[in-house]
């Protein structure tokens, strides 16, 4: 075992000896026995970055090359959402270009499947006076999106958030987006943990009321609807609600603390996937996958449940910094050739952060190349003046 200098959360130094490469494959072949979409992020072009706080500047290969490797994977990809900094770096111009270019790469590899987000953030919240500036919004995105033959993610609105009055905004908003796109949707439940602007979203700021708001949604509109994403990083909510939804509507967790219980499910059902973690543990999650198909779900926790201490330390409070940890562990693992990000993000965590990444990554075995990983670490903490 090698070793390198890292930091600890105390303000010490210790050498620590980091095990072999990951045994995951890098490609799957097979079914997953549950729907797994990767909410993917974007790779950045350090030499177009002229201005990083306020204009996006994307390296288009490499970040459709990083969608291809999810392909390979077996996922399908859930894309220009959260993970992709949308609203957080990546303006709507830059993710409609996203949106445009994933789907004619979909297109271009036999089985390459991805849902796109559609929301409102190319909205400005000052100018943003009604209901009907949010649904113009909204369609002006899910056209886009349905013009390059993509189907609907439909992404929580700050704006109407903001504008809504109670409940029955929420469904009506909703239900005239629903019944105009093409295709099903899948529902977005973003909590404020990933974003403080959504607090108490569908008209409630209790768990309950908002609940049933949904449900009421859902149950008016259940031909239209592929499934719900809920992003609530609370198990026993999502479960709740779960076992409340009808036939032939999906539950996409989102819960990216407690997504190995959550896929794994119980008596009563499971849920499918819909995670930004998926990202950088693809490998591991194919081959936890398989195992759970096989009926070894001892063998299915052995591999996920490292991975799963691995995302709480990356998606620790503030929630929405995780984007930052996401591009490290691209970074360690050698799919692009630098940290840095749309909006200046990789700054958003500190070296003592990243330092516990590099470690909880390499236990859980998803370091691909540990000594370039190791290599790279190193130089990470030499820029934070310790080598």
């Amino acid at each position: 075992m090698s070793a390198l200098i890292l930091p600890t959360v105390d303000g010490s130094l210790e050498a620590y000896h980091y095990g072999p490469s990951s045994p995951y494959p890098l490609v799957h072949t097979g079914n997953f026995p549950r729907t797994l979409y990767a909410a993917a992020h974007v790779v950045a072009d350090p030499r177009r970055l002229e201005d990083p706080w306020r204009r996006p500047a994307v390296d288009w290969e490499a970040t459709l090359r990083f969608r291809h490797h999810l392909w390979g994977l077996g996922f399908k990809i859930a894309e220009a959402m959260d993970t992709s900094q949308r609203g957080q770096g990546l303006d709507w111009p830059a993710a409609a270009e996203l949106i445009e270019r994933s789907l004619a790469e979909a297109r271009s590899r036999p089985g390459a499947d991805l849902a796109c987000g559609a929301g409102t953030d190319q909205l400005a919240l000052e100018t943003a006076t009604t209901l009907d500036d949010v649904i113009r919004a909204y369609e002006e995105q899910i056209a886009h999106v349905e013009k390059h033959g993509g189907r609907i993610i439909l992404m929580a609105s700050r704006a109407l958030c903001r504008l809504a009055k109670g409940p029955d905004d929420y469904l009506t908003v909703y239900g005239r987006l629903i019944e105009q796109t093409r295709d099903k949707v899948i529902l977005h439940w973003l909590g404020e943990a990933f974003d403080p602007a959504l607090a108490g979203y569908w008209g409630s700021q209790a768990f309950e009321p908002a609940m049933q708001t949904v449900l009421e949604l859902i149950r008016s509109h259940a031909g239209k609807i592929d499934g719900i994403k809920i992003s609530l990083l609370d198990a026993q909510k999502e479960v709740t609600l779960r076992r409340l939804l009808p036939e032939g509507v999906a539950m996409y967790t989102g819960d990216d603390f407690n997504y190995g219980e959550l896929i794994q499910g119980d008596l009563q059902g499971f849920s499918h996937g819909l995670l930004g973690i998926f990202d950088p543990i693809a490998p591991a999650a194919a081959a936890a996958m398989d195992r759970l198909a096989a009926g070894n779900e001892e063998g299915y926790r052995v591999i996920l449940d490292p991975t799963v201490t691995l995302a709480r330390r990356l998606f620790e409070a503030p929630t929405q910094f995780y984007k930052s940890g996401v591009v490290f562990l691209a970074w360690l693992n050698g799919f692009q050739s630098h940290f840095r990000m749309v909006g200046g993000a990789e700054s958003a965590r500190g070296i003592v952060h990243y330092a516990d990444l590099f470690r909880l990554a390499d236990k859980a075995q998803l370091l691909v190349d540990p000594e370039k990983a190791a290599h790279r670490m190193k130089l990470l903490c030499a820029l934070n003046g310790i080598g």
